[in-house]
């Protein structure tokens, strides 16, 4: 059974969640089924993935009480605003198919337009008094863009989702959270994102990570996910393929030392993978979110 953190506002959550990111919509309801039978109960979508309804659709397939399933969803930066924000939620829990979220966040900093920002977390706070999500957080979020938002919001968020795998760390920023009391949450937890770079600087191909995963008869992604869980951060590894779904799952039978751990740690190159936070625009990421 997968293990759960306690969020600062005193929410139960997996640890170890099921992503979607980039499953396209017609195959997300049976990836997300695949993972609710292995045992996730954590799933992890976005607005901007354009697949919520097939999320949805497997969660109530799955015959799972709602309340044993943990929805964690973004707000795309088009829809930034109060306003704006308040009528996502709408959009998102419409295509659900549920009257709460359990963690709703806000999907990039927007640091050209902050007052979209701060008024975007303002909305996310009114639900939060609402019953209507019962935690609220970020995704992208540097540590001056925490700064500047908590200057002016009440509610500390409880989540930062941000890039984290053995060649990509961001120290800072995880420091930064936990001085906090924010979660911090890895998206590309197991390095998919280093993949696509091509010229062999892949996670899976690394032989630190490989010796490590054979001292244990384990394999890298299992490796990877395991470090994420022991340094205590939440982990959405994604995959469409039912023997990585429930490869990605089994993690909680070995344990990493502290020197395996510290050898992972000291595999960061500092170089990022997705976008730089501090060059999302509306103007080159702004797409339109569409009605549930």
């Amino acid at each position: 059974m997968t293990t759960n953190v306690t969020l600062n506002n005193g929410v139960t959550m997996p640890a170890l969640g099921f992503g979607v990111f980039q499953t396209p919509p017609d195959v997300t309801a049976q990836a997300v089924r695949t993972a609710l039978e292995t045992g996730y109960r954590l799933i992890d979508t976005a607005a901007a993935y354009a697949n919520e309804r097939g999320v949805g659709e497997a969660i109530r397939d799955s015959g799972l009480p709602r309340d044993e399933v943990f929805i964690e969803t973004k707000v795309w930066i088009s829809d930034y605003g109060y306003d704006q924000t308040l009528h996502a939620f709408d959009k998102s829990a419409g295509k659900l198919g549920v009257d709460q979220i359990d963690l709703l966040i806000l999907h990039q900093a927007l640091p050209s337009r902050f007052d979209l920002t701060q008024d975007a977390y303002r909305a996310l706070e009114t639900l939060l008094a609402d019953g209507r999500v019962r935690a609220i957080g970020v995704s992208n979020f540097m540590p001056d863009h925490l700064d500047t938002l908590l200057k002016q919001t009440g509610i500390v968020p409880a989540v930062n989702q941000v890039e984290v795998h053995p060649f990509f760390t961001q120290p800072t920023v995880q420091t930064a959270d936990a001085g906090r009391g924010i979660l911090t949450q890895a998206w590309s937890p197991i390095g998919g994102i280093t993949s696509y770079r091509g010229a062999g600087t892949s996670t899976f191909d690394d032989p630190t990570i490989a010796a490590i995963g054979a001292a244990h008869g384990k394999t890298p992604a299992q490796v990877m996910i395991r470090w994420h869980l022991q340094e205590g951060r939440s982990a959405i590894p994604k995959s469409v393929n039912p023997r990585r779904i429930a490869e990605n799952f089994d993690v909680f039978d070995f344990e990493l030392t502290p020197t395996e751990l510290a050898a992972l740690d000291a595999l960061d190159t500092g170089v990022r993978g997705g976008p730089e936070p501090d060059l999302i625009t509306l103007e080159t990421f702004g797409r339109d979110i569409p009605e549930a």
